[in-house]
């Protein structure tokens, strides 16, 4: 290996740990949330800490971790900081909302989620 790839390789390398130290996930490990297409449900949001914060450098996204339960299931849910949702959610969490029940329609990039009102 000369003396160039190497400088290369650990420069990379020092800005992927550098990377992974910002994406650090430190929470219990808890399965990701999943829902049901065209299914209403309902979940419990943990507002008690600041959700941790997910950088996509490759697709220049942010999500946000949030812990929430369905029924007495923990689970993360990896929220796309620009989804409506998100803002939704966290703005009725400042009034106190933990509740809510969410419709997903469709799947994979399509994903569309709406808080559902009664």
């Amino acid at each position: 290996m000369t003396e160039e790839t190497k400088t290369e390789t650990n420069n990379w390398l020092a800005k992927e740990v550098e990377e992974s130290k910002t994406n650090a996930f430190d929470e219990d490990r808890k399965p990701a949330l999943k829902l049901e297409e065209n299914k209403v449900t309902t979940i419990d949001v943990d507002f008690t800490e600041p959700f941790q914060k997910w950088e996509d450098s490759e697709n220049h996204t942010v999500k946000k971790i949030i812990p929430c339960k369905v029924g007495s299931d923990e689970f993360v849910w990896w929220l796309n900081v620009k989804n409506p949702i998100y803002h939704q959610i966290v703005e009725l969490g400042l009034t106190g909302v933990k509740t809510f029940k969410v419709l997903q329609t469709g799947s994979k990039q399509n994903t569309k989620y709406t808080l559902v009102t009664e």
